[in-house]
């Protein structure tokens, strides 16, 4: 929403300026220089990235039109989540977890957590961390290492649309110039002819640099610094996930497990103690659930 506020705010101070200047909105409507810096940034990005690589510009620049999704609320439903599957684990035993981890979807934990399922990274990473440690194959620590590999290479993975899209900022200003410089060749080509008509194509070659300028500053790279910010926000989350993970494989109970990621979060969406306790032990009826089905 304030990515879409943002945008008109930015056309609606640069046309209230041109207007307050006297200036003629028409002489702006230039559609072939829009073909030309477009066409061509375009032809920049298929050159520079392969088709998964666009398609992931794509999905970034339509989450940046959303609202964020890593709200308080959201931390406060993965630490019952996380409460929930740690209370499962300490009363009937690890392997009891191993259904959860093969069908998440089916789970009676996992399935009170809809939008947590629906981040299939955040799920892939908690059950294969998880089913790992079923497995008893590597300690806590080698357990930590896992988790933070698996971090450091989607941090690396979530960078790549972020720069495509910054690199392609950048050169919107020198697409600009080749649209003017254009511009300049064809008002060459016009002298001679009525002054109306050398005007007009010069207004026309300076606005393929306006324009060039304004793309790059005023929306493509706002919406690459937007998109780096979320990818900031999606990292925390995995952070604090793996902070809970890490505290309950290495043997701390399932309350102190959820308020060593409740200290990972950050101070704006972080629920306060008291919050996350009561939340947490009055809505535990999943594990209650669980160990009830368990027992028949």
């Amino acid at each position: 929403m304030f990515v879409i506020i943002g945008m008109f705010v930015v056309l609606g101070a640069i046309v209230a300026g041109y207007l307050l200047e006297h200036g003629n909105l028409l002489v702006l409507l230039q559609p072939a220089e829009l073909v030309i810096i477009g066409g061509a940034a375009l032809g920049t990005l298929l050159i520079a990235n392969p088709l998964p690589m666009i398609i992931r510009i794509l999905k970034g620049v339509l989450g940046c039109l959303k609202a964020s999704p890593y709200s308080k609320a959201f931390y406060l439903e993965t630490l019952k989540m996380l409460y929930d599957l740690f209370t499962r684990a300490r009363r009937q035993g690890l392997t009891t977890l191993e259904a959860d981890l093969e069908n998440p979807s089916e789970s009676p934990v996992f399935s009170n957590s809809p939008k947590f399922l629906a981040d299939h990274h955040a799920l892939e990473f908690v059950c294969d961390t998880l089913r790992t440690h079923v497995a008893g194959a590597s300690s806590p620590f080698e357990l930590d290492q896992l988790m933070e590999l698996d971090l450091e290479i989607h941090h690396q993975e979530s960078q790549g649309p972020i720069s495509s899209l910054s690199t392609v900022a950048d050169s919107l200003p020198g697409l600009g110039i080749v649209a003017a410089v254009l511009g300049v060749v064809i008002t060459m080509g016009a002298l001679g002819g009525p002054p109306e008509e050398i005007g007009h194509k010069v207004a026309a070659a300076l606005v393929g640099t306006f324009l060039g300028i304004l793309l790059c500053y005023g929306f493509i790279g706002p919406m690459a610094a937007c998109m780096a910010k979320q990818n900031d926000e999606q990292a925390n989350y995995l952070q604090f996930l793996r902070v809970g993970i890490y505290s309950f494989i290495r043997g701390d109970s399932p309350i102190i497990s959820i308020e060593y990621a409740r200290r990972s979060v950050r101070s704006d969406v972080r629920p306060k103690f008291q919050e996350a306790e009561a939340y947490c032990r009055n809505n535990n009826a999943t594990a209650d659930k669980a160990a009830q089905e368990a027992a028949a």
